[in-house]
């Protein structure tokens, strides 16, 4: 069963009883009754929770259930944007041995896993221009198939710089940039969703989100998470161009543009041939990352746009 993302915008009182969510609103002036303003989730179903609201109060106990259950538990600034994350430190019963091997693989194997990477996202990034027919996708591909060990040429930024000069065709001079203009702000929202399903699918299988294969910055606590993202990135562009075409957008993130993204992790993908939520995709991902750092696998499992 695909596990539910949920999302927070309004103040509320979030608490557990019996196993279960329980979400508690305010009292309206309109009188609503007590069953109305309160309602309950099986904890066991919850995925992702976000919250987006300064006015939202949480029990310590719910907080230890969650992350029991390997929940990814999402908070976000003044401004709406997604700026920390919880996680489980125990997500996997053999998590010392995961990562004992994670701190011993070799550095040609962590080169060759980038490299796997980092052409499983031109590709994508290929295709989503195929999709929205712009710019010529045939240069990425050509990209993709001539990446090698540790990416030396770094073809993931020359495919970047192409990809972002031609992705949103109307949008004349767009720069991808964190603090950029429209539609950065969609991106980095969508890329934070991601990101927290990757993290959440490696605490899962055992490994440390924090190593990296290629990713490293002494103040990033999700290094790898940031490295196994960058195929899923394609997702997200592509709704995104969704959201452009559709005209509903602004200088700030609609509630119908974050519902849209939010859906993000129950959208189908196509992973080793066959059809999965990118929830479940991100899991079997992460579980061929563990087994390439056993040496029982050579081949990170990607999805790939079709």
């Amino acid at each position: 069963m695909i596990k539910r993302t949920l999302y927070f915008g309004n103040p509320a009182y979030l608490k557990t009883k019996n196993e279960q969510l329980v979400i508690t609103l305010p009292a309206l002036k309109s009188g609503l009754s007590e069953e109305v303003r309160s309602t309950s989730i099986p904890i066991e179903d919850i995925g992702i929770v976000i919250l987006d609201h300064q006015q939202i109060t949480v029990s310590q106990a719910l907080i230890a259930k969650l992350l029991a259950n390997n929940v990814a538990f999402i908070t976000c600034d003044n401004s709406h944007h997604p700026t920390g994350m919880l996680l489980n430190l125990n997500g996997n019963t053999i998590q010392a041995e995961r990562f004992a091997t994670q701190i011993e693989v070799s550095l040609p194997l962590k080169k060759q896993l980038w490299a796997q990477t980092v052409e499983q996202k031109i590709i994508n990034q290929s295709l989503v221009l195929k999709q929205q027919k712009q710019g010529d996708h045939g240069v990425l591909f050509n990209f993709a198939k001539q990446v090698r060990s540790g990416d030396p040429e770094n073809f993931e930024g020359r495919a970047a710089a192409y990809y972002w000069k031609h992705i949103f065709g109307e949008v004349s001079g767009f720069l991808r940039s964190r603090e950029g203009d429209s539609p950065n702000h969609l991106l980095n929202y969508g890329y934070a969703i991601i990101r927290a399903c990757v993290a959440r699918a490696l605490v899962g299988s055992g490994l440390l989100p924090t190593l990296g294969i290629h990713h490293r910055n002494k103040y990033n606590a999700y290094c790898l998470a940031d490295d196994i993202m960058e195929p899923y990135r394609p997702y997200v562009d592509t709704l995104v161009c969704e959201i452009m075409l559709s005209g509903k957008i602004g200088d700030d993130i609609s509630t119908e543009n974050k519902q849209q993204l939010l859906q993000l992790p129950s959208i189908d993908v196509i992973i080793d041939g066959e059809k999965s939520p990118l929830l479940v995709a991100v899991q079997r991902t992460s579980a061929s990352l563990a087994k390439c750092f056993e040496g029982t696998q050579r081949k990170i499992l990607y999805p790939q746009i079709t």
